[in-house]
């Protein structure tokens, strides 16, 4: 499967490179963006369109430039879940084993309530659960009291309902390993991993033992967490049990994870970095 790279938006460069001050230098912004083949008139607009919607304020003009941010704007899409993260090493550790329950959700929410019902479905969906047929949603993971407290949020509990189950059947599958093959999208799931550890280990090695420029340096960050975005945002973090031999996963997020570093361990240029390494240093943080 032939997949293509991440898109990586003027508007998501813009806060990819939020500085712990909330600012961004105009330097370094029209700098990398070059390097990601935008056009100076692409991050001019962009960052007018920012200004104007009062997301930042500009001081100065052109290159020279400091924007500087209303809210927390770090990040953006490219700031890392911590949560999510964090678990998939502790999967990853073999820390967190799967004890055999399937858990289970049906809604029925009307018509006229149409914007509750899609915000529970993509509530159920981003916390990794499948869909097994109209208003039936299945996870491996417990994730009943987030998606509980979603659907009290929405003044929707009344419409929900929560069971578990150990013999999940499908038609004629019981196998665990089969239901999930039958559920999630393994197959487009594995290929963005072997995506990610393609460009980890070649990122590691450019910037392994070079003096990578700092402009580089900041092209290959916001390169590497878009990759890993793209592999990790529709993983359902299925427990080790249920997936296919040689998953891709595990060996993507450590290869990740070590390019990220190597990246944090070069030289401190002579500006500050980016509020995203940080980020991502504490979403990497050894799983306990």
């Amino acid at each position: 499967m032939n997949l293509s790279r991440p898109e990586i938006t003027t508007r998501l460069l813009v806060h990819a490179l939020v500085r712990e001050d909330g600012t961004v230098d105009a330097g370094e912004l029209y700098t990398v963006a070059g390097l990601l083949g935008m056009t100076d008139q692409q991050v001019r607009l962009c960052v007018k369109r920012l200004v104007g919607e009062e997301k930042f304020r500009q001081d100065g003009r052109g290159r020279r430039a400091v924007l500087r941010s209303v809210s927390d704007a770090a990040g953006g899409a490219l700031a890392p879940d911590a949560d999510h993260i964090r678990y998939a090493y502790r999967q990853d550790a073999g820390l967190a084993p799967w004890d055999g329950v399937w858990h289970l959700f049906a809604f029925a929410v009307p018509e006229a309530r149409r914007a509750v019902r899609d915000a529970l479905r993509e509530t159920l969906l981003h916390l990794g659960a499948a869909p097994v047929q109209g208003g039936l949603y299945v996870a491996a993971n417990p994730i009943g009291e987030l998606v509980e407290a979603r659907a009290r949020q929405l003044d929707a509990l009344d419409s929900v309902t929560f069971l578990t189950s150990t013999d999940l059947r499908i038609g004629d599958v019981t196998d665990p390993a089969q239901l999930a093959a039958h559920a999630w999208p393994l197959e487009a799931i594995a290929a963005r991993y072997e995506h990610l550890a393609a460009f980890a280990a070649a990122g590691t090695e450019r910037a392994t033992g070079s003096a990578l420029p700092a402009a580089e340096r900041l092209t290959m960050a916001v390169e590497l967490a878009a990759e890993f975005s793209a592999a990790m945002t529709p993983d359902p973090l299925l427990p080790p049990e249920l997936l296919p031999p040689h998953w891709p996963g595990r060996h993507a997020r450590h290869l990740a994870r070590q390019c990220w570093a190597t990246l944090g361990a070069l030289p401190a240029p002579a500006t500050p970095l980016p509020r995203l390494f940080r980020l991502y240093e504490d979403a990497f943080a050894a799983p306990r």
